[in-house]
């Protein structure tokens, strides 16, 4: 090979290094898909027996689906704060569903757009309960005050006119998502942060016509749980005829409560149908905006993450709602794909938070971390495993007078124990019983074991790492929190509900 043929052969294998260093450097694009009150089980992928969600399954499929992701207050607005922030809820101060994330704390999406990405938000926002305002860190941002209707809600646009879309909601702010995501392609250069805040399936529930009878045909008893409260505190039971409780009105799908008859069973069947039928819409959503990715070949270089603010109860210890600390309404789904860190149908079975979204997506995204937060990135955790992940964390509600109906909660999960204690509020001795499950072997959460003789040393040593991990999360401060009133059976003003 002469002089000059070796010359040509460098240039060209250069040029390939320094494509191949571009294409390494350049950031991804972030598809954020936010569910509403979407309990982990509510997806094929894992393991449904009767909702059936192939586009979502085709993320995990494709990417990593995380078994144990939870939420750290099970209420919509301070969990999303902690999506924003990677914050507790004491810390960022949303404490309830009326606060709005402060506008003075770092998030994400801010520290993103300040690295050159165009972002979004799109669809429900839920902080700030009145207020459709542009929120910071969003180029483009259209929302809605309060809880938004699944049929023909008043968006505020991005040039603050507000006007009702007609249409299902679902399909309406995906139809906006996209539309924004076509916007972008002419700066292809340039990576956009996309957030779609769906309504589904938060109560009321009213599917989209064409699956309002999916699920007419399965039958929905019950839970076992929900007789078996001999060993449970006594809050639980008095919650039983409430709002919040099995024998209460069930979001307005059932009229005359409470109602304790065999009969009545078919009231919370209809509902907890309903509520399978939104998350079809969603599934759609998610393949709608799949297939744009796909078509303009942006898929592969897009961080795909879908999943939800909190839980929910379906009959678990004759509750529904969220806010308590059991598996129900703690555990959340989460599907994330993104070929460039995870080999497709990676299963993750670490325990990871709503705390670790912010940590996690910048440093993906080769961007600077956050000042603080209370949460862990798990880049390494997908792509490598991680050996000094967590194995414990707690979890906080605070009592509202709003929706009296749960009493403050401190919890700690463990890989393998749930222990879950119930503060008054002003220092003095817990008066309600504390609970202890076993969940490798009990993981439906059935026998307590607080009262067990053999567990002191146990319940002890659980007792001492709660108080551990809330002292470290409050920087030494006090943990505060309200006076339990009590469990009362009002119904909520209907402006909140």
């Amino acid at each position: 090979m002469n002089s000059s043929s070796s010359l040509k052969l460098v240039s060209i294998l250069l040029g390939l290094l320094s494509t191949s260093a571009l294409l390494q450097a350049k950031r991804p694009n972030v598809v954020f898909i936010l569910t509403d009150d979407q309990r982990a089980d509510a997806l094929s992928c894992m393991g449904h027996p009767h909702l059936k969600t192939p586009r979502i399954d085709l993320l995990a499929d494709e990417g990593a689906l995380f078994k144990n992701h939870f939420c750290t207050t099970s209420l919509c607005s301070p969990s999303r704060a902690s999506i924003l922030g990677g914050l507790y809820a004491h810390t960022h101060g949303v404490v309830n569903n009326f606060t709005d994330y402060p506008r003075d704390l770092p998030t994400f999406p801010r520290q993103l757009q300040a690295e050159g990405y165009s972002t979004a938000y799109i669809g429900k926002w839920h902080m700030g309960e009145n207020d459709d305002s542009k929120r910071p860190g969003f180029d483009h941002f259209v929302t809605h005050r309060g809880q938004g209707k699944y049929f023909d809600t008043e968006f505020r646009a991005n040039n603050g006119e507000r006007k009702i879309v007609p249409g299902y909601y679902t399909t309406v702010v995906t139809g906006m998502a996209i539309d924004w995501m076509k916007q972008q392609e002419s700066d292809s250069e340039k990576p956009f942060l996309l957030m779609l805040g769906h309504k589904a399936p938060h109560s009321f529930y009213f599917p989209e016509p064409k699956y309002e009878n999916t699920f007419d045909d399965v039958r929905v008893p019950y839970p076992e749980t929900a007789f078996s409260l001999e060993d449970k505190p006594g809050w639980i039971r008095q919650r039983l005829n409430t709002w919040h409780g099995i024998y209460g009105p069930l979001f307005d799908w059932r009229k005359n409560f409470p109602d304790r008859s065999a009969k009545a069973m078919l009231d919370f069947e209809r509902m907890v149908r309903a509520y399978w039928g939104t998350i079809l819409s969603v599934d759609d959503s998610v393949g709608r905006i799949y297939d744009y990715l796909q078509i303009v070949e942006k898929l592969d270089n897009t961080l795909f993450i879908f999943t939800s603010d909190n839980g929910l109860l379906e009959g678990e210890h004759g509750m529904v709602d969220k806010r308590t600390g059991h598996e129900p309404s703690l555990r959340i789904p989460l599907v994330v794909r993104y070929p460039s860190l995870i080999e497709g149908g990676r299963v993750i079975n670490a325990q990871t938070l709503t705390l670790d979204f912010a940590s996690s997506i910048l440093e993906i995204c080769k961007a600077s971390p956050l000042p603080y937060t209370q949460g862990k990135s798990w880049k390494k955790l997908v792509s490598s495993g991680d050996s000094n992940w967590r194995n414990s964390w707690y979890y906080e509600y605070n009592y509202e007078k709003q929706f009296p109906y749960t009493p403050n909660v401190r919890a700690l999960r463990t890989d393998r124990w749930k222990y879950i204690r119930y503060p008054h509020g002003d220092g003095s001795p817990d008066r309600h019983m504390s609970e202890l499950y076993d969940l490798q072997n009990d993981p439906q959460e059935t026998s307590n074991l607080i009262a067990q003789q053999g567990n002191e040393n146990l319940i002890s040593r659980l007792n001492r790492e709660l108080d551990r991990l809330i002292a470290q999360a409050n920087q030494g401060k006090t943990d505060s929190m309200p006076m339990d009133e009590g469990i009362k059976g009002g119904l909520p003003d209907e402006k909140i509900r």
